[in-house]
Parts: structure tokens; C-alpha cells; sequence
């Protein structure tokens, strides 16, 4: 009949993830697989706390204050910080920051 079917690709003024008209999914969610590894960033004796903290996005303060809870009172933190110093690698190396400004230097205005 007379129907004209439109692009499901069209171009959308906002990023939405279907298609309004037909349901089509657009975009494809990215999927990120953390892995743990000690932090080079949140580091003060070897990273391991940091590593974890990095993993579970917590405060690294937090897990190091709830890692020292258990060596002291339930004994075994001390022999499992120094297996997970072992087994775990380093983490990747923290990458530079992007400026966001202009490219060139600012220049001087010309006297008069």
C-alpha cells in the first residue's frame, strides 16, 4: 500500500538505546570486565587495599580500616595481605589527563 518505512538509523537530536517507531535496539551497552589487580594510584604499602577498594568502588580508607579490623581481631588479615600481595599483579598504569582547553598557548594582546 502506500507505507514509507523508515530508516531505523535515522538520526535522533537525544543518544536513546531503541528505535521509537519499530523497537530496534540502536546501541549495544558496552560491558566492561573489571579486574582486580593492585592500584598503583592507592597505594601505601603495596596496593592491595587500594586494588580491592578500586574492584568494589569503595573508599580505599574503608577497606583498609575494615582489612585491619580483621588482623588484629580475627588474625588471619596479616597472612591474607601478603598472598593477595603475591597472587595479585599490578594494576594498569593511571593514564594522563586530557586537557579540555584550547590547543595553542594564549596569545598576548597587541599594545596600542
Amino acid at each position: 500500500m502506500g507505507y514509507v518505512l523508515s530508516s531505523v538509523r535515522e538520526e535522533h537530536k537525544e543518544r536513546v538505546n531503541f528505535c521509537c517507531n519499530c523497537g530496534t535496539a540502536l546501541f549495544t551497552p558496552v560491558s566492561v570486565t573489571k579486574k582486580l589487580a593492585r592500584s598503583v594510584q592507592n597505594k601505601k604499602i603495596a596496593g592491595v587495599c587500594g586494588g580491592f577498594a578500586e574492584y568494589f568502588e569503595l573508599d580505599p580508607t574503608l577497606v583498609r580500616l575494615v582489612w585491619l579490623m580483621t588482623a588484629f581481631f580475627v588474625g588471619w588479615g596479616f597472612i591474607a595481605y601478603i598472598v593477595a600481595w603475591i597472587v595479585m599483579p599490578y594494576g594498569p598504569p593511571p593514564q594522563p589527563a586530557v586537557a579540555t582547553g584550547p590547543s595553542s598557548p594564549p596569545q598576548v594582546a597587541p599594545s596600542r
